[in-house]
């Protein structure tokens, strides 16, 4: 070859083109009221190939038919879809008391996975699926969905601001829907305790919760053996003295989603109902002056948060783990079994009238 050919051959566009990579195929196990913003967000994705919707309910699976075209199999046997042909992922978006059998069963078939939370409802399996994980080569990433919201995400950089974190507290209540599988702990606790462990950067060495149940009492699990409590307060202990407390109903009328983290020169709002600004941070300290403590420096700063999905963001970190083949760096399933253990501690400090308690992982 000459020269100029090989001159011409370097130059040719064709060559310089980057590799178009084939979309990952996945199946999505589960289409209830979480399964169906997932299924959105897949049908979406420019490398997503939804390969499989698996549903035990036949009605719920009608429903979203319309939104499929044939490519798509509409399942009930979850075994079988997992069975698929060149299938390489899936997402979990079915009751915690199936995650276990149902992520164990996807890593053992080399699929990648990402689980709705909790990851499970022990610590114990838990563990074991990220050992499975690693074991597989495999991605197994927990959506943590608030973890992926802007707020949160420039929260933790704004919390700089706020001086020397002294305390927390957060509320979450709505009216409905209530569950039947677990109580609002287990249904509600995660958002906020993910959050401030996310913030702070560390979990809470000891936890204390109490609660009160009046609309299943007769409903007893292992993890609520005095029925599903309709409301919970939970408290938060960190190693640097940092204590937060939590709000949890789902049988109260005034919906709140309010997490604030206090420190000595301000305190920093998350306020998810306010739309407009869901992100404050308002300042304000005391100045000594014979012996009285007087108000100094007050003002509120709205910040500016950029617009996005939060779970749309799920969706796009977990193509990256598998493309990348990294271990998800803030959602993993370390992170989720630790989420796990402080859950399980809370619910054991439930039963034991509200002592506090080690978390142990």
């Amino acid at each position: 070859m000459t020269r100029e050919n090989l001159t011409a051959q370097a130059a040719d566009p064709i060559d310089l083109a980057p590799i178009e990579l084939a979309p990952i195929e996945l199946a999505l196990f589960g289409v209830g009221r979480w399964g169906t913003h997932l299924l959105r967000n897949f049908l979406a994705h420019p490398q997503i190939r939804l390969r499989a919707v698996v549903e035990a309910s036949a009605e719920r699976l009608a429903a979203v038919a319309p939104e499929l075209d044939d490519s798509v199999e509409l399942m009930t046997d979850w075994r079988a879809a997992m069975a698929l042909e060149g299938l390489e992922a899936c997402a979990i978006a079915t009751p915690a008391a199936t995650h276990y059998e149902l992520i164990q069963t996807a890593l053992t078939k080399g699929l990648h996975v990402l689980a709705e939370k909790p990851l499970t409802l022990d610590v114990a399996s838990s563990q074991a699926l990220c050992d499975l994980a690693q074991k597989q080569q495999r991605q197994l990433v927990i959506d943590h969905t608030y973890l992926f919201h802007s707020a949160v995400i420039t929260g933790k950089q704004a919390l700089t601001d706020i001086g020397t974190p002294r305390y927390g507290y957060a509320t979450r209540t709505h009216l409905g829907p209530v569950r039947r599988d677990v109580d609002a702990l287990w249904d509600l606790a995660i958002h906020d305790i993910s959050i401030f462990n996310h913030w702070l950067g560390e979990s809470p060495m000891q936890v204390q919760a109490q609660g009160s149940t009046w609309l299943q009492p007769d409903i007893e699990t292992p993890l609520s053996p005095g029925g599903l409590a309709d409301v919970v307060w939970c408290r938060l202990q960190y190693s640097n003295g940092f204590q937060a407390t939590i709000h949890l109903c789902w049988a109260n009328p005034d919906k709140q989603r309010r997490l604030c983290v206090v420190g000595d020169q301000a305190t920093l709002i998350f306020d998810e109902m306010n739309q407009a600004s869901p992100l404050t941070l308002q300042r304000g300290s005391f100045v000594e002056q014979r012996g009285w403590f007087t108000p100094q420096n007050i003002a509120s700063q709205s910040i500016e948060v950029p617009p996005s999905e939060p779970l749309k963001n799920v969706c796009n970190h977990f193509v990256e783990c598998v493309r990348g083949e990294e271990r998800s760096a803030f959602s993993s399933g370390e992170l989720g079994t630790n989420l796990v253990a402080v859950l399980v501690a809370l619910s054991n400090s439930m039963a034991q009238d509200g002592a506090w308690l080690s978390v142990a992982v």
